[in-house]
């Protein structure tokens, strides 16, 4: 069972670390605030869970297992409110391509 145990800790470890990778590359190739925003919060918040995973089940201790299962929990409450903070600041700021926006619902509407 340890073995079986440690395969699937490895596979979630690795997969998460590859995750975290991919989201640093996005955050250094992609073009424009909102691509590398996110970049910034779908991998790597899918990435941390996944080492969490993988380090709450080769933990001894159940409490320590439920802090890591809470810094999990923490992380998908924070980063999508963080991402929309930013995209709204770089919204309001003109970065990022705005003439590519297909649907703009955030311009404020002419009143004629």
């Amino acid at each position: 069972m340890s073995t079986v145990l440690d395969v699937v800790s490895a596979v979630l470890l690795l997969s998460g670390v590859a995750l975290a990778v991919i989201a640093g590359l996005g955050l250094v190739r992609l073009p424009d605030v909102f691509s590398r925003m996110h970049a910034a919060t779908k991998p790597a918040t899918l990435g941390l869970v996944l080492v969490l995973l993988g380090a709450a089940l080769r933990v001894e201790d159940g409490s320590d297992a439920a802090t890591l299962l809470l810094v999990g929990a923490f992380q998908f409450l924070t980063a999508p409110v963080g991402a929309h903070i930013i995209g709204r600041s770089a919204y309001r700021a003109g970065a990022g391509a705005l003439d590519d926006l297909v649907v703009d619902e955030l311009r404020e509407r002419d009143p004629s």
